[in-house]
């Protein structure tokens, strides 16, 4: 946890330790301008599936939703635990891409449809994201309204 904290810019809101993950609850700045949500642990190894999402996420998805998914003002983090397979199953990611997502948990604005990223690209991004997730104690909890 202290090599993750020695390596994060300056945090402008808050950070708390949830089962020791790092948490951050407003935004931290790169110094580049990029603003992140949260801080993520990414995993030692990727499997092949989710070393191909990586860069298809990196190419397709990273502008708006930041590196390794820690979100940016200009879209949500997706190593969060809303995102968990219980709240937003895979399904919800091939329709995000498909057909584009209203705006709803956060306040950014509409997700436009992804018509270039292949069903087959989306379905690698799914895995690198969800082994991100894991990497971060992110993992399946039913969804309770």
């Amino acid at each position: 946890m202290r090599k993750l904290l020695d390596n994060l810019p300056a945090l402008a809101v808050a950070l708390f330790l949830v089962g020791g993950v790092a948490v951050i609850i407003g935004k931290m700045t790169d110094g580049g301008g990029s603003e992140a949500v949260a801080a993520v642990q990414m995993p030692s190894s990727l499997t092949a599936a989710a070393a191909r999402g990586q860069m298809s996420f990196d190419e397709n998805c990273a502008a708006c939703h930041g590196q390794n998914g820690t979100g940016t003002d200009q879209g949500p983090p997706l190593i969060h635990d809303i995102y968990n397979p219980g709240h937003h199953a895979d399904a919800a990611f091939f329709r995000a891409a498909a057909q584009g997502v209203p705006r709803h948990h956060w306040s950014f604005g509409d997700m436009p449809p992804q018509p270039q990223v292949s069903e087959s690209e989306v379905k690698d991004i799914i895995a690198f994201i969800r082994e991100v997730q894991r990497e971060n104690s992110i993992t399946y909890r039913p969804h309770q309204m």
